[in-house]
């Protein structure tokens, strides 16, 4: 165990604690842009600056450890010069007039960061290249205007997905993060993106959107609700962005237990299903000829007699071995227990399967 004094407050921290970490412990803010507590920290935006007793020059407490002894200073006018000039060159390269339009607007980490300095004017100006929108992702759109070089996806398809496919490229103020390939801007398909939308998750600022909420609603139109996502065995905790009884967006929930947040291409972007104009709301029995016939509505009573007639029709004439079940992801875990049962109890065969057999 470490112990330091941040503002003057004594704290008892693990070594391999860092300075931000410690400060959260009792309470201390220290404001950050590029920090994700699930993602490796980088100390790219520079907001997270901190004086220790000591030390010549201002360190990141994102990434700083802690060590015993250490005096550290969260807010002396010197930070606080460092921290407002670096987020006016931040500003100076970011469209702040298109708060008005951005879905991020009202929940924008960005945003609400420039209102907590209380920066009004900024005096960094700067000739910027304007690049145009993104839409080559089928479920993503990229508007590098608003990005603030913060990394975080980058960080995110690296560590979480393992796939690299997120990258800086150029210099300056015309650095941007792309999809890259060998060092090369390719488009999101080239660079091998499984569309699992991790780094919209961390983004946090509105340079990475989903692409079938862009411009519906509002932030603070929505409602959150807690789910669990609807396909594999996981069981991966969602926070669905509801609106008009609608689910606008789906964000993952941090269960340390679960998923951490993180979500696949199934979880973040498969909901549209719930509602689907062509979704069953009542059984169908097909008549006429095998192939050809039509489906006609049915009770759930005749549905189910019908379907034991062709189990038993099958069984009596081609044996046990001629049937099968496949089960669901859909389904909780008891009900796919009771079909495999029902399965080798009463149909009497091993010819048991999942759609999400691995």
């Amino acid at each position: 165990m470490v112990k330091l004094k941040i503002n003057g407050q004594e704290v008892t921290v693990d070594e391999n604690t860092t300075i931000l970490e410690a400060a959260r412990k009792i309470g201390i803010s220290i404001p950050t842009l590029c920090y994700h507590p699930r993602l490796r920290p980088m100390g790219h935006c520079r907001m997270c600056l901190v004086e220790v007793s000591g030390v010549e020059k201002p360190v990141t407490a994102c990434d700083t450890p802690v060590q015993e002894g250490m005096e550290v200073i969260t807010d002396t006018p010197k930070v606080q010069e460092l921290r407002k000039s670096a987020l006016e060159m931040l500003i100076a390269a970011h469209p702040v007039n298109g708060c008005y339009t951005c879905d991020r607007s009202g929940n924008c980490e960005f945003q609400d960061f420039v209102y907590e300095q209380g920066i009004t004017e900024c005096e960094v100006t700067t000739d910027t290249y304007r690049y145009p929108v993104v839409k080559d992702n089928p479920f993503i759109v990229r508007d590098y205007e608003k990005c603030i070089l913060c990394g975080r996806c980058v960080e995110a398809c690296r560590e979480v997905r393992g796939r690299g496919v997120l990258d800086w490229v150029d210099n300056g103020f015309n650095s941007k993060v792309t999809t890259v390939k060998d060092g090369k801007e390719v488009s999101s398909e080239e660079a091998g993106c499984v569309y699992c939308g991790n780094c919209v998750q961390v983004c946090p600022v509105g340079a990475l959107v989903e692409k079938n909420r862009r411009y519906q609603v509002r932030e603070w139109e929505m409602r959150k609700v807690k789910s669990i996502c609807p396909y594999c065995g996981v069981g991966c905790n969602l926070e669905l962005y509801v609106h008009d009884n609608r689910i606008v967006k789906v964000m993952g929930w941090d269960n340390p237990e679960v998923n951490q947040g993180w979500l696949c291409v199934k979880g973040r972007f498969g909901c549209d299903f719930l509602h689907d104009e062509g979704r069953l709301t009542t059984p169908l029995i097909r008549e006429g000829k095998k192939g050809e016939g039509k489906f006609r509505e049915a009770s759930w009573e005749e549905a189910l007699h019908t379907v034991i007639r062709g189990l038993k029709h099958v069984k009596d004439t081609y044996g046990s071995d001629a049937l099968g079940v496949i089960t669901s992801a859909k389904c909780t875990n008891e009900e796919n227990y009771l079909i495999q049962k029902f399965a080798r109890a009463v149909l009497k065969t091993n010819n048991v399967d999942h759609c999400a057999r691995l």
